[in-house]
């Protein structure tokens, strides 16, 4: 939310998430506000090297261009400082002059020559060879040319490359040569005859600009390189661009209001593959250790302070590897056995049921929009008034009116999850399975809580969640406004309730805190319900394959609005771009003029043969991927470079498993009658690079299994004190066998056999040791092989 936003009087706003100067993500407009309330969250990989993270806010106008209010930015390497909080910052002007992206890469090199009467004088050469991520300027690639300066005290010697047209990485190739120290002879000016410069003062200045034709050039960034540095000696390297620090900095410093943000940054510094094959056994070896609280995942979410910075990268590694079930079984076991009564049975937040929770988002996704999607749509946009708390209706609410209209909507959901047994993923009930067999098992004498073990996730955890909070499983795009957001909270409440039924001997209408809900939940007193959900549960709980060769109806996986470039299928159609809306589902890809309207063009997913990136220098435009079918390829270009690594990785996803995928493809279009990528003249000539994703593998996630590795290795390494503190728990106990009298450091851990938990953690210990000398001789190669302002960088980052 942001507050005391200028101009003071009641405004629109929303607010926007940009890559250095790239709008990847914005928000819903609030209207009429000073300070907005957005509540929105958005997560996602970043797909490139960036310098800046920003949020700008704008005034929304009818008429004219949007206003920018003010900004927060903030720079890469500061991210990891305000991670994990929320924290408040105030929001700065936007200059022009600070608005930057990008990088150039230059070539710099120190001559001596010889003049006519036999002095020495020295050369600067300065070859500016090209520039790479330049910012779009309306929308549209830019015409960027460079200045190329020689800075002094008492010079400023200034040349100019040619204009680049519509292009964002343009290609310069051009050498500039500028005198640094004159000789004796020289005598242009008289106030230069000076032997020799202060080479010291002297520095080497590239702006890039935007050729504005007929209006002013627009700043795109500059760089500075001190002439002193190249000591003689031919030197290239990348340099990212910078804000001019002459920026138009008002005198006053303007209160423009504020905004509060809660980020969260991940950073790995992934080695190769090999560097991680000892943690990766280890770990993937945990489900065997006897106890499983010796296991070195176990011992992972020991030392993390939040067990949930364990999970997830555990839970994605173990999944990657086929571990995850039984590695679920072992912790759930030893949950249980801490667990005193049969209705508090997963009630809390241990390892086994975060990682359950973990394990639901992750596999889930598919089935949650295959089960709820159609009717969480019915429900936001088309609401109807459903408030049943006498204390919370407007005037003029009819409280029999909302019940019905509740009632309708609950009975909507239930029918829906429990028809649903057959969408549920296999590892899903593979896990359910477990659980509930190990519930029985120690709970010998009640025969519901087999079923509870169950509800308690699929209901409470998993639908519930997902009902009142859509946004966050991908079921809608945005928050749902107040209203429905109340209606969403009511169906939830019913539904977990009803959930619980089938494990239930009575009824639990005591559990309702609030009496309007009680006298609700009174017409739901029916045989079937119990027995819908005793059927559903019984079916996602059994080992046998639940998921369809096919899915009676299409699934909406993505939608939105791109370009695309038309594919001359008439002869006199033009071959341009146009705006288009596109939809994505489990059976097909479809182009649309408007959102709503019939489809234009339509590719069946089996009939897509690969999915790939598109070079820029194809047609000049940034973002661009190429969907290849039967015919010629769509191309087609995405509003920014997040949205585009999402297109491409859920087309991919959902053709992984297509029999006829291509393993080859060009990575450049066909264009005046050859190959832009190869040269190669006829336009079937098979692909001339490697496809990214020609082996199919499983459809339900991609997981990268060394970055998860690597973050397991952060974690242990951040919280290496605590694996020293638990080593010496373990050599207490196995001196000292007798009972505990008083709290100690180590009465926090879990710790049933000391001898296996302290050797899994020398295991452990010896492992970070090797892994940290990899990090080290890494970071020293990488640090002797990098120059001034080079910008080489393995680092993979994501933002939520």
């Amino acid at each position: 939310d942001a507050k005391h936003l200028v101009p003071n009087k009641m405004r629109d706003f929303f607010c926007t998430i940009n890559l250095d100067q790239e709008e990847v993500f914005r928000t819903q407009v609030v209207e009429k506000s000073l300070s907005p309330y957005f509540g929105e969250e958005f997560y996602f990989e970043i797909p490139r090297t960036f310098q800046w993270l920003s949020f700008y806010i704008y005034d929304k106008s009818v008429l004219q261009k949007d206003l920018r209010i003010g900004k927060v930015s903030i720079k890469k390497e500061d991210l990891c400082d305000y991670t994990g909080k929320e924290n408040w910052f105030m929001l700065q002007p936007v200059d022009s002059n600070s608005e930057v992206q990008g990088k150039v890469h230059l070539e710099l090199k120190l001559n001596e020559l010889i003049t006519d009467n036999g002095s020495v004088c020295q050369q600067l050469v300065v070859h500016i060879k090209e520039c790479h991520g330049l910012p779009l300027i309306n929308g549209q690639n830019c015409d960027p040319y460079a200045t190329v300066s020689l800075v002094g005290p008492s010079r400023n010697d200034q040349k100019k490359t040619k204009v680049k047209k519509k292009t964002s990485n343009p290609q310069f190739n051009e050498t500039f040569y500028f005198e640094v120290t004159r000789s004796s002879s020289y005598t242009k000016k008289s106030q230069f005859q000076v032997e020799e410069e202060d080479i010291e003062k002297l520095e080497v200045r590239v702006d890039l600009w935007n050729n504005g034709n007929l209006v002013q050039d627009v700043f795109l960034g500059e760089i500075k390189v001190p002439v002193k540095v190249l000591k003689n000696d031919s030197f290239q390297a990348w340099y990212l661009l910078q804000p001019r620090e002459n920026g138009n900095k008002s005198s006053k410093t303007e209160d423009l209001g504020s905004l509060r943000l809660n980020i969260c940054y991940t950073e790995d510094c992934v080695l190769p593959s090999e560097y991680y094959a000892s943690l990766r056994n280890l770990l993937l070896k945990s489900s065997d250790v006897q106890p499983i609280s010796a296991s070195a995942a176990y011992i992972l979410s020991e030392v993390c302070r939040d067990k949930y910075d364990a999970v997830l990268p555990l839970v994605r590694l173990l999944l990657h590897h086929h571990k995850l079930v039984p590695f679920v079984a072992a912790v759930a076991e030893l949950d249980l056995k801490d667990t005193q009564e049969a209705n508090t049975i997963f009630r809390g937040n241990s390892l086994a049921t975060r990682c359950v929770d973990e394990m639901m988002k992750i596999v889930g996704k598919h089935y949650l929009k295959v089960t709820l999607k159609p009717v969480i749509d019915e429900i936001c946009e088309s609401p109807k008034p459903c408030e049943i708390d006498p204390i919370k209706l407007r005037e003029g609410d009819n409280v029999e009116v909302n019940m019905e209209n509740l009632r309708y909507y609950v009975d909507k959901v239930f029918r829906e999850i429990v028809r649903s047994s057959i969408s549920c993923p296999t590892l899903m009930c593979d896990v359910f399975y477990s659980l509930r067999h190990l519930a029985a098992k120690r709970f010998p004498n009640d025969p519901h809580v087999q079923y509870s073990a169950v509800s308690s996730f699929v209901f409470l955890r998993f639908f519930a969640v997902a009902v009142v909070s859509p946004h966050t499983f991908h079921l809608r795009p945005h928050h749902p406004d107040a209203q429905t957001s109340r209606t969403l909270t009511l169906i939830s409440k019913a539904i977990q309730t009803l959930g619980s039924w089938g494990s239930l001997t009575k009824s639990k209408l005591s559990s309702f805190k609030e009496t309007f809900m009680c006298e609700f939940f009174k017409t739901f007193q029916e045989e079937k319900f119990t027995e819908s959900v005793k059927k559903f549960l019984d079916d996602v709980s059994s080992t046998e394959s639940k998921e369809p060769s096919g899915v009676s109806e299409p699934v909406h996986l993505k939608e939105g609005e791109m370009y695309k470039r038309a594919q001359g299928r008439t002869r006199i159609g033009k071959k341009n771009f146009k705006k288009r809306w596109f939809c994505l589902t489990t059976r097909e890809f479809t182009y649309h003029k408007q959102q709503d309207k019939e489809p234009i063009f339509t590719i069946p997913i089996k009939n897509i043969l690969a999915v790939e990136k598109l070079d820029e220098n194809s047609f000049n435009k940034k973002n661009m991927f190429q969907v290849l079918h039967g015919e010629k390829p769509l191309y087609i270009q995405a509003n920014n470079c997040v949205e585009a690594s999402e297109w491409i990785e859920a087309l991919c996803r959902v053709t992984r498993c297509n029999q006829k995928r291509l393993s080859f493809y060009h990575p450049s279009a066909f264009l005046n009658g050859n190959w832009l990528c190869c040269k190669a003249t006829v336009e079937s000539t098979e692909g001339c690079a490697r496809c990214t994703a020609d082996v199919p593998a499983d459809t339900q996630i991609e997981i990268d299994g060394d970055r998860e590795t690597e973050r397991i290795y952060s974690l242990f390494t951040v919280n290496r004190s605590k694996l020293q503190k638990l080593e010496e728990a373990c050599g207490s106990i196995a001196v000292y066998q007798g009972p505990r009298k008083e709290p100690d450091d180590y009465s926090n851990f879990t710790i049933e056999d000391s001898v296996a938990t302290f050797h899994t953690l020398q295991q452990i210990i010896d492992i970070l040791e090797k892994l940290n000398e990899s990090h080290e001789k890494y970071q020293k190669k990488r640090s002797s092989s990098a120059k001034y302002g080079s910008e080489e960088n393995p680092i993979v980052g994501k933002v939520s």
